[in-house]
């Protein structure tokens, strides 16, 4: 994670941050409770990390017009371009490591964290 953590930290945000990004890029504008588990965070976790990219503009909350209860997420153009400059990197950096562990060792590693990650991030539970 050495490389990661040094290129997040050039980029003025964290590990978390970065994952939360990762995920309203891809997936698009969701409610918390599916960006915690898709990031594989805990709610209370996520509640703080979305006031530090929000302080910084990099996601936009709003109101779901279908249950005004609810928030939505949604990446703001600075997230989308903080991605887009950090990405190629990244992958760089994930094809570094899998070079170095061999195909077969890297698909263990993933395996063996998505093991250990959270599964449940509202009841904090993890397997």
């Amino acid at each position: 994670m050495g490389p990661i953590r040094a290129m997040l930290s050039d980029a003025g945000i964290t590990e978390q941050q970065w994952r939360v990004l990762r995920v309203l890029d891809e997936t698009g504008p969701a409610d918390p409770t599916k960006i915690a588990f898709e990031a594989c965070l805990l709610l209370p976790s996520l509640t703080r990390i979305l006031q530090k990219l929000e302080d910084k503009k990099l996601i936009i909350r709003g109101i779901d017009p279908q249950d005004r209860r609810r928030q939505i997420i949604q990446i703001a153009p600075d997230g989308v371009e903080m991605i887009k400059q950090n990405l190629a990197e990244s992958i760089a950096l994930a094809e570094a490591m899998k070079a170095r562990l061999g195909a077969d060792h890297y698909e263990q590693l993933l395996d063996l964290l998505n093991q250990v990650t959270v599964t449940d991030p509202v009841q904090g539970g993890s397997s």
